[in-house]
């Protein structure tokens, strides 16, 4: 009888890492298996322990573990394989089963959790085969282990167990795995927990690290379980049913070119299934996605875009729109979808931009034959309006506090007259302002937007506000267009349409996906929230407010995006060690430090947690810049070669590309380079709004530039009292203790942005006094 075989996602992962004779023999054991899975060469046989696990011999050393999941459609036996491994590490013990929550097929190996937690368990593993094959020796059982207590001493004090508070039918109610529920109820600290869940299913393991790192029960329901958790609870002993709801791939020549290529198809088709359900939903308005650095948003906002252009009726027009914030992350996001999206006519659905180039092309759309205006940054306008300020003698109110006025609340919110200003919020400014006082800022402002108007000149906020005024109107006589239709019964409009020039006037976009969400201001949102009509999976946003590191705060529902019922919070790092995770958390948090929701609500990191382990990151201090620099070169040059060389000294590799400075001051970029290249003999490429310039060993770049990156190695420069956060906003803590808490989220947001860039090891140094935000 023949057979089909599906892949379950550990024994694909298992594979990547095998020797490629033993990948060879798998695919030649596929072969036979679907002629006929009962072959006497591959001695089917099942467990003793469970037995709805069979196990086949691969070669005399390896062993795969199937699963028999029913009848396929053709009247076909169907199998899963969910484990590839030598027959030393294949025991009585192994369990497969459907999960109560998700309903999906999930296999338990208990030989990875450690023997301590076994032993209170009363678990002893016992092996499959223990009997010699030809040419090896026979496996005997693991014997018990030696009591904790040397002779004569006594015996320690029982620990308490890390899981004290909760009993079986809570774990099992919020999805862990059956077979190891007594296990998660004995361990008593975090490295045998992280033990337990190395190899436990997903949700087993957020649940688990969930409620160890603080999240309350219905957090844990709410955040965790629900995300995944069926409408009906699920047969546990339909396991086709549960085949058809978990992440398996059919045994084929496509997946054999696949593991050979390596574990990137992992990212491209793999999604948590937390991920998978944000990705999937269908929405019935905007929805945000929220989460620390490395707990992939982006990844779900590209699998969402996909997902978007997999639902799109055949055509050649762009519906669907990805943005974001800068230049440089547009470009790494067009890169990963095109990855991502193997099919050229759905990527070519899809519109990929910054929100600058957006904004320009509407204004380039609505322009004026013969005006042309220059868009200037935001230095060059500040310096326009200092000027202004030293003609008119006028040293009552600080340039700054002037162009934020103008940029958050009069364009911020479209203020277009004296008397709109005067009854303006102005929520988060900081310094009150009398209604005298309001008057006199008005005619300021007016004086410095004459001024800029004269010279030709805008902000790219100015144009950004223009832009959402162009579209607002364009959306208004779209909704005017569907309004009088349904009065008029949905009658053609062809000649009210002729005589209006309406008549292909729609909206731009049927879905758009925003990334890095909280740098926007509010006049982007308004000018995306017009692109699309509102209705059904119309805008889907990911974010996270703790690494804003620009001046643009919003509330959504203030700009007509109501995410109310559809914000989503994503709490497992994928890329950040825990010992790194735990030194960057502590930069953003304390005593009245809050982060905004971007809505009318706080954000927090709780249970923001990791399951990767590296090296604790270095912290140094120094007397003087110089020997800092040389401590850094130090530091740069060891690194360079534990990446580099093997044990025997020989080169293996180039570390082009895996390690980074990083440093809040753009004077500091330049010394940094100058002293690595001059002075160490270290070569390096400057990151800019392009990527890196030049083909340098080590990328240098101010904290803003490291947005969206990561880096096996990073060193954090430079991280001085003074510099993090600056020294000039002291003059702010007694004057305006609003605006001296705004740029104090600001450094710590630069700071957290840049700590959680490193994926493997992490340095932090600093000369003088360190900064505040940092752990003694």
């Amino acid at each position: 009888m023949t057979a089909r075989l599906s892949l379950y996602q550990k024994a694909e992962q298992e594979l990547y890492k095998l020797d490629r004779q033993v990948k060879a023999k798998f695919y030649d054991f596929s072969h036979l298996f679907r002629q006929d899975p009962w072959h006497t060469s591959l001695r089917l046989k099942p467990l003793k322990g469970d037995g709805r696990i069979f196990s086949a011999r691969l070669d005399p050393s390896y062993r795969v573990l199937l699963t028999r999941t029913g009848i396929a459609a053709g009247g076909e036996e169907s199998w899963l394989a969910i484990a590839v491994r030598h027959r030393r590490d294949v025991y009585e013990q192994l369990s497969v089963a459907v999960n109560r929550v998700t309903g999906e097929i999930e296999f338990v190996d208990l030989s990875v959790v450690g023997e301590s937690a076994l032993r209170r368990a009363g678990i002893e593993l016992t092996p499959a085969e223990p009997e010699a094959e030809p040419g090896e020796e026979a496996i005997e059982a693991a014997p018990p282990a030696a009591p904790p207590a040397a002779a004569g001493l006594p015996e320690p004090e029982p620990t308490v167990p890390l899981l004290a508070a909760y009993d079986a039918e809570l774990l099992r109610d919020l999805g862990v795995a059956e077979a190891l529920i007594d296990l998660a109820l004995v361990v008593t600290s975090s490295d045998e927990l992280d033990q337990l869940v190395q190899d436990a299913p997903l949700l087993t393991k957020d649940v688990l690290y969930g409620l160890a790192s603080g999240l309350s029960v219905d957090e844990v329901r709410r955040e965790i379980t629900a995300a995944v958790e069926l409408d009906e609870q699920p047969n546990p002993d339909d396991f086709t049913a549960a085949l058809a709801r978990t992440t398996v791939t059919t045994v084929d020549k496509a997946l054999q070119a696949a593991i050979e290529e390596g574990d990137f198809r992992a990212w491209k088709v793999f999604l948590h299934p937390t991920q998978a359900r944000l990705v999937n939903r269908d929405y019935s308005g905007p929805a945000r996605v929220s989460g620390g650095p490395g707990t992939g948003k982006t990844i779900v906002a590209l699998h969402r875009v996909r997902h978007l252009a997999e639902q799109l009726p055949p055509g050649q027009n762009k519906p669907i729109l990805l943005t974001t914030f800068t230049k440089n992350l547009t470009t790494d996001l067009r890169a990963r979808l095109a990855s991502l999206v193997e099919e050229p006519e759905l990527l070519a659905r899809v519109e990929i931009t910054h929100i600058d180039q957006l904004t320009a092309r509407v204004l380039g759309e609505n322009a004026i034959s013969g005006r042309s205006r220059s868009r200037v940054d935001n230095q060059v306008a500040l310096k326009e309006l200092r000027d202004l300020l030293l003609e008119l003698d006028e040293r009552a109110w600080e340039p700054e506090f002037l162009f934020e006025e103008w940029e958050q609340v009069v364009l911020g919110q479209a203020v277009p007259t004296r008397t709109a200003y005067l009854q303006a919020r102005r929520a988060g400014r900081g310094r009150p302002l009398s209604r005298v006082e309001r008057s006199t800022v008005w005619k300021l402002l007016e004086q410095y937007t004459a001024r800029l108007d004269k010279l030709n000149m805008e902000t790219w906020s100015q144009a950004a506000e223009r832009a959402a005024r162009f579209e607002i109107e364009r959306a208004a006589k779209i909704q005017a267009r569907a309004d009088h239709k349904e009065q008029v019964g949905g009658k053609d409009l062809v000649h009210r349409d002729a005589e209006s020039g309406m008549r292909y006037i729609r909206h731009r976009y049927q879905h758009i996906v925003v990334d890095e969400a909280q740098d926007l201001s509010p006049a982007h949102w308004k000018m995306l929230r017009a692109m699309v009509a509102p209705g059904p999976n119309d805008l889907f946003v990911t974010g996270d407010t703790h690494q804003r590191i620009y001046d643009n705060q919003v509330a959504l529902g203030a700009v007509g995006i109501n995410i109310r019922g559809r914000a989503s919070r994503l709490t497992l790092s994928y890329r950040t060690t825990k010992e790194i995770l735990a030194k960057a958390i502590t930069v953003v948090t304390g005593k009245d430090v809050e982060f905004d929701d971007l809505d009318d609500g706080t954000d927090t990191l709780a249970g923001y947690r990791s399951v990767l382990h590296g090296p604790d990151p270095v912290l140094a201090g120094y007397t003087t810049w110089s020997e800092e620099l040389a401590g850094l070169a130090g530091t740069l040059r060891a690194w360079r070669t534990e990446l580099t060389t093997d044990a025997n000294g020989n080169t293996t590799r180039d570390a082009r590309g895996l390690i980074a400075i990083c440093v809040a001051d753009r004077n500091k970029v330049n010394e940094v380079m100058y002293h690595l290249t001059t002075q160490a003999g270290i070569t390096c490429a400057e990151l800019t709004k392009d990527g890196p310039r030049g083909d340098g060993e080590v990328h240098v770049g101010t904290m803003h530039r490291f947005k969206g990156l990561e880096y096996q190695r990073l060193a954090i420069a430079a991280a001085s009292n003074g510099i993090l956060p600056r020294a000039a906003i002291e003059q702010y803590r007694k004057t305006d203790q609003a605006r001296y808490q705004r740029e104090l989220r600001k450094s710590r947001a630069l700071l957290f942005v840049a700590t959680t860039r490193a994926r493997d090891a992490l340095t932090i140094s600093w000369h003088g006094n360190r900064s505040p935000f940092l752990p003694s």
